[in-house]
């Protein structure tokens, strides 16, 4: 299956983190805009029982790892932008959250060995072509301990100007889990949160064992 740009086609766009690191400051207000509970407020009845060990893969400024902390949650936050790790630990600190420089597909993790009950990939997947979506799916589940689930989110509609993004189906997202193991226990659509013309998110959550 050969990927699909979303449309409009970006300007700019090398690496699934291309555009980040130059609009940092403005991603930093928009993440804490909205809320942990707000954006995955379908599928909180889903998360693991607290202290369970928690991954979130492009954290961004945290958001979520400090809301997930807070709830009891042993919280590793992966993320690649040095801009956005920076404004992650100025706004929720490191205390509660272990802040990595680490990015899928490969995604070592080395100061963190061993498996997690969930991962998080909040507006992630979307940035990885075809060949980086298999690594990272085969890492995820790798990573998932017995029961864990991976919680993750697919943005449709227009790119941002510089970014690289792909049009990813939820259909081809549960069928390469599959592949590696991982079931679908929760599927949904809904609006952007942030009411950008043209944008909605379909949220999945697939389950190890």
């Amino acid at each position: 299956m050969s990927d699909r740009r979303s449309s409009p086609r970006p300007a700019v766009a090398d690496g699934s983190t291309a555009g980040y690191s130059e609009a940092a400051d403005a991603l930093a207000v928009q993440y804490e805009q909205v809320s942990f509970e707000e954006v995955h407020r379908e599928v909180l009845h889903l998360l693991p029982v607290a202290p369970a060990r928690v991954l979130d893969v492009g954290a961004g400024t945290g958001r979520d790892a400090a809301a997930l902390a807070a709830r009891g949650y042993r919280c590793v936050a992966a993320e690649p932008t040095a801009e956005l790790r920076a404004h992650g630990e100025r706004i929720h600190g490191t205390r509660t959250v272990h802040w990595v420089d680490d990015a899928l597909p490969e995604l070592p993790l080395h100061r963190h060995p061993g498996r997690f009950d969930a991962v998080f990939a909040t507006a992630v997947w979307m940035h990885l072509n075809e060949a980086e979506r298999r690594g990272s799916m085969a890492r995820t589940a790798s990573l998932l301990a017995p029961e864990g689930r991976f919680f993750l989110t697919l943005r449709h509609g227009p790119v941002p100007e510089g970014r690289r993004m792909f049009d990813v189906s939820a259909a081809e997202t549960v069928l390469l889990g599959r592949s590696y193991g991982l079931r679908v226990v929760h599927r949904s659509e809904r609006d952007d949160l942030h009411g950008r013309e043209g944008v909605r998110w379909t949220r999945l959550v697939l389950a190890a064992g």
